[in-house]
């Protein structure tokens, strides 16, 4: 199972989360490519102590929305969306370059991630960039989602990604971040969803279904409180159930 997270969130002076603590956990790294977060300095550092960890990087591409964070809802034309899309792979992968390695897969950020899930203008958008950048380049998105659709349609490795520290809907959906139980808050629940996404391929919905959720990748946001320690109790408890941790 790959563990992931969301990582280089900050901006200038301004830091979230603990990466250098995230990095020691995590097998693949969600970098922010400067559009919802990030900058240049940051993408560096980051690329670079992953580098020294042998942890994968991959582009966290967000619509351009620093002020609110890529988690607001953008209309996009197709192909302004795409060369964005295109411009932030460019860019990370630059950084990556510097350390001798390379952007290894694609993951949206936010209001993207969502919107690609079911908007099949976004969608196309986002693998019509992939496609200009590396067709051979993984994008890591929600199981079933339209953007999983139309990856794979295109020939695209998908890789399903399910979240240890977000609650779901009965559909399978995320629960929106404007509903007060959106978030996972306790360390040790966020380790008993991780192990059961990975060794049962399910999570428990907030109304006490069960959904079913084949996921490769399971994520961390990097902004959520108690991030590291639910990174260590997460680690600790999939190898306890003799799941092996790797990059995909």
């Amino acid at each position: 199972m790959d563990l992931n997270a969301d990582l280089g969130e900050g901006f200038g002076v301004w830091q979230l989360g603990d990466d250098e603590a995230l990095l020691d956990l995590i097998t693949s790294a969600n970098v922010a490519c400067g559009f919802h977060a990030g900058d240049p300095l940051t993408m560096r550092r980051i690329c670079a102590a992953a580098a020294q960890r042998q942890v994968a990087v991959g582009a966290q591409v967000g619509y351009r929305d620093l002020a609110g964070f890529g988690r607001r809802h953008i209309a996009y034309d197709f192909a302004e969306l795409r060369d964005e899309v295109l411009y932030q792979l460019g860019a990370l992968n630059a950084f990556c370059r510097a350390y001798r390695t390379r952007v290894r897969y694609l993951k949206p950020h936010g209001a993207l991630y969502h919107a690609a899930a079911v908007d099949e203008v976004q969608a196309a958008a986002v693998v019509a960039a992939i496609e200009d950048f590396d067709h051979e380049l993984p994008v890591l998105c929600p199981p079933g989602s339209v953007l999983a659709q139309l990856a794979h349609g295109a020939g695209l490795r998908v890789v399903a990604e399910g979240f240890a520290d977000r609650n779901y809907l009965p559909n399978g959906r995320l629960v929106p971040r404007s509903s007060p139980d959106a978030l996972v808050t306790d360390p040790r629940q966020v380790a008993r969803q991780a192990v059961r996404m990975a060794t049962e391929q399910r999570v428990t919905a907030v109304d006490g279904s069960v959904v079913s959720c084949p996921v490769e990748s399971i994520c961390l946001h990097g902004d959520s409180p108690g991030a590291v320690a639910a990174a260590e109790l997460v680690r600790a408890a999939l190898i306890d159930a003799d799941v092996p941790l790797a990059a995909f």
